[in-house]
């Protein structure tokens, strides 16, 4: 076999032998065994094994690590380098071997580390075992080996770390460090999922637990509503008052206070017939008519108020001269583009009309959506001097 050496051959380098103040053990003679059932040191390295001794392991794994300094192959033979070395300085009677299996793992890789194991005690007998293996698809070997020599103990390797592993981390840090202490995120990161615990447990507290979960969907809502409607920047920009801040100011609470409007009328058209005594919120959102009812009570105000919002940004932006302005007139587009649809709905429910007419609008307001959007991105482009939109 090649890359074999006779413990004669070995001399110091390799060579086991017993210091005078050998400690007492069970075994006289102790075999540093390395894995490699996939058989990374043949394939890569191009070194038939098995291979005994500490200068052939060295220089096995220097080829593998020079091949594939990735492979953690290589660390497990180093490993196992040093765990005879350290057998040798305390006193005891050691040899170091690489055995290696096959390329598809399986019944013959395990068969050929047991022939190979025997070659290496037939020429070095220990009487027992110390495996170094990098992973658990190594140590599956363990019955085999169990059969030739007995296993006094397992060293698994692990790599302590790597840089992919290590950037993630440090990536992962950064971005719990922003929104811990970023304003622009802690408030909603930090402050949303706050207020809904003091209020769960005040209302807890207080035995109000019945209306904790009307209060947390009010705390949600009220803040989904300030994030998708900037209205925190809005507040902000009090401080700081500009000509575009004005607007924004204004049309934001302009919008606010029709969409509250809005939402008064349309419980203001809900018949009083449809309202049954008792009536548990499930079948409340269930009843057609008390839906209908809101929603067309509700909508053309409501899409008054969200385009009052929206026509100030329009107008803030466009003051700027913010790309934004296009999603703004994009914004009122859709908007637009939805008020005939969802009357269409509402007429669905109360007075259970054709709902295809229903369809229709919405494959045209898409269609019309699409060509709008194609437009304003080739105007906005233009004017720009062909530049690639960005936000």
């Amino acid at each position: 076999m090649a890359n074999i050496n006779t413990p004669a051959k070995i001399n110091g380098a390799g060579l086991s032998r017993v210091s005078p103040a050998a400690p007492s053990s069970n075994h006289s003679k102790i075999l540093v065994l390395c894995i490699d059932r996939d058989d990374d040191i043949g394939s890569k390295g191009g070194i038939e094994t098995p291979v005994v001794g500490r200068d052939p392991c060295i220089n096995a794994g220097v080829r593998l690590a020079i091949e594939d300094p990735e492979d953690p192959d290589a660390n497990a033979i180093f490993a196992a380098i040093k765990t005879y070395e350290e057998l040798i300085a305390k006193g005891y009677s050691s040899q170091v071997a690489l055995v290696a299996g096959k390329f598809n793992r399986g019944i013959e890789a395990d068969e050929k580390i047991g022939i190979e194991i025997q070659n290496v005690l037939s020429m070095y007998r220990a009487d027992g075992a110390v495996l170094i293996s990098d992973g658990e698809d190594d140590e599956t070997v363990v019955p085999v080996i169990q059969t030739i020599v007995p296993v006094i103990s397992i060293q698994r390797i692990i790599i302590k770390h790597s840089r992919s592993v290590e950037y993630s981390y440090a990536v992962f840090g950064r971005y719990l460090k922003m929104l811990a202490y970023d304003p622009r995120y802690s408030k909603f990161f930090l402050g949303v999922p706050g207020a809904l615990l003091v209020a769960t447990s005040l209302a807890s507290f207080f035995g109000l637990t019945k209306e904790a979960l009307a209060l947390v969907f009010s705390i949600l809502g009220l803040a989904f509503i300030i994030r998708a409607f900037d209205i925190d920047k809005a507040l902000s920009s009090l401080g700081r008052p500009t000509p575009t801040g004005f607007i924004r100011i204004f049309s934001t609470f302009a919008g606010i206070l029709i969409i509250v409007v809005s939402i008064a009328n349309g419980l203001a058209s809900i018949p009083n017939e449809a309202i049954v005594p008792n009536m548990g919120a499930f079948h409340v959102i269930t009843n057609r008519i008390i839906v209908g009812s809101f929603v067309h009570g509700t909508i053309t105000l409501l899409w008054i108020g969200i385009a009052t919002i929206l026509a100030g940004s329009l107008l803030s932006n466009w003051f700027k001269g913010s790309i934004l302005t296009m999603s703004d007139i994009l914004r009122l587009v859709v908007l637009a583009l939805l008020y005939i649809p969802i009357l269409q709905f509402t007429s669905v429910l109360i007075e259970r009309t054709n709902p295809f007419n229903l369809i229709s609008s919405l494959l045209i307001g898409l269609a019309v959506t699409l060509v709008a959007a194609t437009f304003l991105f080739q105007y906005f482009r233009n004017r720009k001097g062909g530049e690639v939109l960005k936000h």
